[in-house]
């Protein structure tokens, strides 16, 4: 789980080890399948019209990135606790909402920082609006958020417990 602030980013230890294993992996082991890729394809001849290629050398571009991304998520990363299972929403926290008071139409979510994002659950960022909105409030309060449309959008917490994995 994360939170951003003055460009440091709070990280459990779990997701501080998730994060630095996937990093070792695109550091070691995916460049050298990646080079690999691109010799293959440069063995093939003309590289201007050498789809596969090309598609090697893309590949390994949004690689590359991904790990100037996790080395500065990293380098400015502090390990600490997971929050409190004490119903105020944070970073940290899977949330459950319900949208203009209506108790039927709830949205469940994860907020936390997108590296953090699993498909096993929505993940929304502490720095979204719908994430500026509910930060800092406890079950059973009333949030309010802005829509792209700049039309405010209410909500009421439902639950609010710490991510467990």
């Amino acid at each position: 789980m994360t939170q951003t602030s003055d460009n440091v980013t709070w990280l459990t230890q779990e997701a501080y080890n998730q994060l630095k294993a996937e990093l070792e992996y695109l550091s070691g082991p995916a460049r050298t399948e990646i080079a690999k890729k691109i010799e293959a394809a440069r063995e093939e001849g003309d590289l201007r019209e050498n789809g596969g290629y090309h598609a090697a050398k893309e590949e390994q571009g949004k690689q590359e990135l991904r790990v100037r991304q996790l080395t500065q998520l990293l380098d400015n990363a502090k390990v600490g606790e997971a929050p409190a299972d004490d119903g105020v929403v944070e970073p940290g926290m899977v949330v459950t909402i319900a949208f203009d008071g209506d108790e039927d139409d709830t949205l469940t979510f994860l907020m936390a920082s997108r590296e953090y994002a699993s498909a096993d659950i929505e993940t929304y960022s502490p720095q979204s609006p719908l994430g500026v909105g509910v930060n800092g409030k406890k079950v059973g309060d009333d949030a309010e958020y802005e829509l792209p449309n700049g039309k405010k959008a209410a909500v009421k917490i439902l639950a609010a417990k710490p991510y467990s994995g």
